[in-house]
């Protein structure tokens, strides 16, 4: 989906207000009920005056699930919706719990068009470091959030596939294939295999013992299920490029099963980034030591 076709899903009250923006460097739009809506660009945001009523947030959730709420009702327990060329709408609300998850969202408060922007050639900055001589190096891709890893992290997929190398990409919110009914509407290479809407833990399981991949990727690893899921595939021969949420190799440590992956040395190289995909830091494991540019890590 070009991104003015979204206009066809808002209330002309603010698709208007879009049609006169840049809209290139449109990264979010943030509707809540009650209150302005809010445009996110790269660098700053416009408040408008559109203020969505309860009855507009359901108008426009029925258009987005294509006027029938309940076969979009899995996607919707799991907060989002994706939409055809790979955007995402975050959404929130009153939560019906059921079970210990989520069975419905009541209530609907805020939508969040997160805007699929797919950038070839992005990883060409890294990818001498993450694949050399054809051989795939384990690679943590690892910023806050909102700095360009997801966009990073699905042109590194391209470029290995197309390069020779059978890739299992686990989306589990579907935001790097942008898969639609099956499809990737992003460009993710001839060799890749997409498994979305389901945990990274299962999903990494799932390909090595089925799929035969050379490479697993994933986006935002963190979890216990994670790192068991890791080690299994390194065990059995597949090379993983994941990213993670940390500003520095310190923050990075807090986390208890991301501190046991690095501990276990078992990424060649971590790739820290700044805002919009800037290279921060690259830091390459060698005689079982992190060594970056200016220091060296225990």
């Amino acid at each position: 989906m070009e991104v003015k076709k979204i206009y066809r899903i808002l209330p002309r009250k603010i698709s208007s207000i879009i049609e006169q923006e840049k809209i290139e460097d449109l990264q979010e739009i943030r509707i809540r009920t009650n209150r302005q809506a809010i445009l996110k660009y790269n660098r700053e945001e416009r408040i408008t005056d559109f203020i969505p009523q309860e009855r507009e947030m359901i108008e426009i959730l029925q258009m987005l699930c294509e006027n029938s709420i309940y076969s979009y009702q899995t996607q919707l327990t799991q907060g989002f919706i994706t939409l055809y060329g790979g955007h995402r709408v975050g959404v929130t609300g009153n939560i019906a719990m059921k079970d210990g998850k989520i069975s419905n969202i009541n209530y609907i408060s805020s939508l969040n068009f997160r805007i699929s922007k797919e950038i070839i050639g992005t990883s060409e900055k890294i990818i001498g470091q993450v694949m050399n001589f054809g051989e795939v190096n384990n690679t943590l891709i690892i910023s806050k959030p909102g700095c360009g890893k997801t966009t990073l992290l699905r042109d590194l997929v391209r470029s290995i596939s197309n390069n020779g190398k059978t890739v299992s990409l686990i989306d589990e919110r579907g935001e790097i294939a942008g898969m639609y009914k099956g499809v990737p509407q992003n460009d993710v290479g001839l060799r890749t295999d997409v498994m979305d809407n389901i945990t990274k833990s299962l999903g990494m399981k799932i390909a090595v013992r089925t799929m035969s991949p050379d490479v697993i990727v994933a986006d935002e690893i963190g979890t216990s299920e994670d790192i068991d899921a890791i080690n299994y595939g390194v065990c059995s021969g597949v090379k993983c490029i994941f990213s993670a949420h940390a500003s520095d190799i310190n923050e990075l440590k807090l986390n208890k099963n991301l501190k046991k992956l690095y501990e276990q040395r078992l990424f060649k190289k971590l790739i820290f980034l700044e805002k919009m995909g800037i290279i921060k830091n690259i830091y390459t494991l060698e005689n079982n030591m992190y060594k970056s540019v200016d220091e060296n890590f225990e």
